[in-house]
C-alpha cells in the first residue's frame, strides 16, 4: 500500500509514502526513460511545494534528464531559480518533460545536451550555462554511470573507463571550470551515495568512484571556502530511478528493490530533493565539507 503525499510538508506515515516492494520484474536498455518503469517515479511534478528559497539564483544541473537530476530540477525552479539542464541527447524525451514543468514556474531553463566524458564539453557546458543564465551561483553534480557487474572479470576496460570519467573525471572538469566564475555565497552539490561506506560487490567500479566524491567533496570544500563558496554531498540509498532497471542492478533485484532498508521500501527521487534545497540555499550558510545520507534508515559512518 502507498498513499502519495500532496506536498513535502504533508505529515503521514513514511513506511506507506510510497510504494513498496515487491515491484514487476522490469529492464530497459541504458539509459531507459522514466516513464517506461512501473511504478512511475516521483520527482516531485505534483509534489513539491517552494517558497522561493532559491530567488534569483542560477543554477547547472547534471543529470537533470530523469530520477534525482530532475527532482532536483523541480524543486530549484519552483524555489525560484533560473535552470541550465545537462543530459545526454538520447534522453531528450525525458528533458523536454522537465524543460515544461521549470517553464510552467516561469523560470528561465537552459537545455544543454552531451557527454560529460568529454573535458572540452564539460569546460563549455559550464560557459554556456553561465553565459546564457547570466552568471552561475549553483553548481549540482547528480549525472553518474552505473553497470552491475558479479565479478571483476566482468568489468571491461571500457566500462572502468566511462563509470570513472563520468562520475569522477566529469565532477572535477566541471568543478575546475565553475570555482572561477562563482560569487562568494556560491554552492556547489555533489551526488555520492551509500555505496561509498557499504559497497555491492556487482558495484565494484561504481562503489569505488562514489567514494572518490566523498574525498574530493572534502577537500574541495577546504580549498574553496576562502572564496566564499561551500561543496557538500547527498549520499542516496536505494532511490527509485531509471538507473536502476536499466543495468544499475542485476535483473533478479529489482522486484525486492530496497526491501532490505529500516523503511522496507526505496526512495524516491523526490524525497532527495528537499536535502539539495537546503544545501543550496543560504539556510546552510554554516555548512560545508558535509555529506548527507538519504537512505531509508540505513545510516551512514
Amino acid at each position: 500500500m502507498s498513499s502519495k503525499p500532496h506536498d513535502q510538508f504533508s505529515m503521514q506515515n513514511p513506511l506507506t509514502q510510497y510504494p513498496h516492494p515487491p515491484f514487476p520484474a522490469q529492464g530497459q536498455p541504458a539509459p531507459g526513460l522514466d516513464a517506461n518503469m512501473q511504478p512511475e517515479p516521483d520527482h516531485g511534478e505534483t509534489t513539491y511545494k517552494g517558497f522561493g528559497r532559491l530567488a534569483g539564483r542560477k543554477a547547472l544541473i547534471t543529470g537533470a534528464d530523469s530520477g534525482i537530476g530532475r527532482a532536483v530540477a523541480i524543486a530549484f525552479a519552483r524555489e525560484g531559480a533560473d535552470i541550465a539542464l545537462n543530459y545526454l541527447p538520447i534522453e531528450q524525451p525525458d528533458a523536454r518533460k522537465v524543460i515544461k514543468l521549470i517553464e510552467a514556474e516561469g523560470r528561465k531553463v537552459v537545455a544543454i545536451a552531451g557527454d560529460l566524458k568529454d573535458e572540452q564539453f564539460c569546460k563549455e557546458l559550464v560557459d554556456q550555462a553561465h553565459e546564457q543564465l547570466g552568471g552561475l551561483d549553483i553548481l549540482v553534480n547528480v549525472a553518474g554511470k552505473q553497470e552491475a557487474r558479479k565479478d571483476i572479470s566482468q568489468i571491461s576496460h571500457e566500462q572502468f573507463d566511462h563509470t570513472l570519467k563520468t562520475n569522477v573525471y566529469a565532477l572535477f572538469w566541471l568543478c575546475q571550470a565553475a570555482v572561477p566564475l562563482m560569487p562568494a555565497g556560491a554552492t556547489i552539490i555533489n551526488t555520492a551515495s551509500i555505496q561509498s561506506y557499504q559497497p555491492s560487490a556487482t558495484l565494484l567500479d561504481y562503489a569505488t568512484t562514489k567514494a572518490a566524491i566523498v574525498a574530493f567533496t572534502k577537500a574541495l570544500a577546504k580549498q574553496v571556502i576562502e572564496r566564499g563558496i561551500r561543496v557538500n554531498a547527498v549520499a542516496p540509498g536505494p532511490i527509485w530511478t531509471v538507473l536502476q532497471p536499466s543495468g544499475g542492478q542485476p535483473p533478479e533485484k529489482i522486484p525486492d528493490f530496497g526491501a532490505h532498508t529500516p523503511m522496507k521500501r526505496p526512495g524516491q527521487p523526490a524525497e532527495c530533493a528537499p536535502v539539495y534545497v537546503l544545501l543550496a540555499s543560504q539556510e546552510s550558510s554554516y555548512i560545508t565539507g558535509e555529506v548527507f545520507g538519504v537512505t531509508g534508515g540505513n545510516p551512514l559512518p
